[in-house]
């Protein structure tokens, strides 16, 4: 080797970031030190002058693991190349975390003359690896379902929350993406607001309807939010949700029992005039025809009187179901009051809404109830008219009612046609 080389040697190890120490090779002896570099001595809290001549069994400790050093030995024994990670003790005796490599150094004959060691302290990154650690642990066990995502929206991290809501394992989760969650219940606009929302750099908030790996469907209080990276873009996504299935199942029947009536299980009075309201606003916005009809069960009071009030609710049951079993699944039955019916038809006209009152009519007289016998109904029938509050139509369609009612009864009676 040049002086050249040799000087540029020097200044490698001596330069070099890594921790580099050169040992002879006496292995029974402890292989001394010869060399160390001021990495190697800032590492260790020891100055060149101290560890020279001695051998590094004065880094080892309580914690130091023998399994390694016995490895370390038996490598050095047989002139192999070494390679672990221990805990060491600097001059002051705190503990740092090492990881280094050995390598023999043969003269021209083969004869292992040296050894050199380059070392690094992870204790930082193995610090740093135990807080991603603890943190992907605390993620994993919290009951909140978690997802991360890079920004492909692959799933890179999912908890066993997000696993157990879904249904999928979290080794069929990760690499996949979110949407083989959908269910199908939110339209292109839903999405793209999602997707406008994240490009711009803000978190998305929503009420998801997913479907579990099952088929079933399920509700969540969703938030994702965007990470940044240390240059201050994204690069990756969060998700963090609640299942809510069981609220919205609650709020459902909630709902539910607040528009039932209770004896036929039809929409009651006061949620029909919110139906009836939405369906009139509907078709003044969207110009489509809007029929009313309004029926009521002949001399039912005649029905209390003569067979008892049981007898009448089981009349008015059976009424409604011919109802509900006639009109389109579009269509609203309410049981308005008593005896009395609404039915209200999106989308029809006064022929095809007087044709339908017809079939309930004729439903109805073709019924024997037990107990009772043959009931029969009158029908008034009113179609939107432009510009006419939906009050109006009602009362034209109750006026058609009463129409058929003089008329005899068991009749339909259009609004305009008398």
């Amino acid at each position: 080797m040049s002086d050249a080389q040799q000087k540029i040697f020097e200044m490698a190890v001596m330069q070099s970031w890594n921790a580099i120490v050169i040992t002879d090779a006496d292995v029974r002896g402890g292989c001394k030190v010869l060399v160390a570099n001021p990495a190697f001595c800032s590492m260790t809290g020891y100055t060149l002058d101290e560890i020279r001549g001695h051998d590094l069994k004065m880094l080892q400790g309580p914690d130091t693991d023998p399994e390694v050093i016995a490895h370390l030995r038996e490598c050095l024994k047989t002139g192999r190349h070494f390679d672990g990670s221990t805990v060491n003790y600097r001059k002051d005796g705190s503990p740092y975390i090492v990881r280094w490599n050995i390598s023999p150094v043969r003269d021209e004959a083969g004869v292992i003359t040296n050894y050199v060691s380059v070392q690094q302290d992870l204790t930082a990154f193995r610090e740093a690896e135990r807080k991603v650690q603890l943190l992907a642990r605390a993620l994993d066990v919290t009951s909140v379902p978690v997802v991360l995502t890079d920004t492909c929206f692959r799933i890179i991290f999912a908890n066993t929350a997000f696993a157990s809501v879904t249904g999928y394992p979290v080794d069929e989760l990760v690499g996949k993406t979110p949407a083989m969650l959908r269910s199908g219940q939110h339209g292109k606009a839903f999405y793209d607001a999602l997707r406008e929302a994240l490009a711009s750099g803000q978190d998305f908030s929503a009420t998801f309807v997913n479907k579990r790996r099952d088929g079933s469907l399920y509700h969540v209080e969703q938030n994702i939010s965007p990470l940044y990276d240390d240059n201050g873009k994204v690069s990756h996504y969060v998700s963090v949700s609640k299942d809510v299935s069981e609220r919205v199942k609650r709020e459902a029947r909630l709902l539910h029992e607040a528009s039932e009536d209770k004896l036929t299980a039809l929409y009651n009075r006061r949620y029909g005039e919110k139906l009836l309201a939405e369906a009139h606003q509907r078709a003044r916005a969207l110009g489509t025809d809007l029929t009313l009809i309004v029926c009521d069960i002949d001399f039912f009071k005649q029905v209390n009187d003569h067979f008892g009030h049981l007898a009448g609710d089981q009349v008015i049951t059976d009424v409604a179901t011919i109802l509900r079993g006639t009109v389109r699944t579009s269509d609203a039955v309410i049981r308005w009051g008593g005896e009395e019916f609404v039915v209200v038809l999106n989308d029809c006209d006064l022929g095809a809404g007087k044709d339908l009152a017809e079939r309930l009519r004729a439903g109805v007289e073709a019924h024997r109830s037990d107990g009772v016998g043959t009931v029969t109904l009158s029908c008034g029938v009113a179609s939107l008219k432009a510009q006419e509050p939906a009050d109006a139509l009602f009362a034209r369609a109750d006026a058609a009612l009463y129409q058929s009612k003089s008329n005899g009864r068991n009749r339909v009676t259009a609004a305009g046609s008398f």
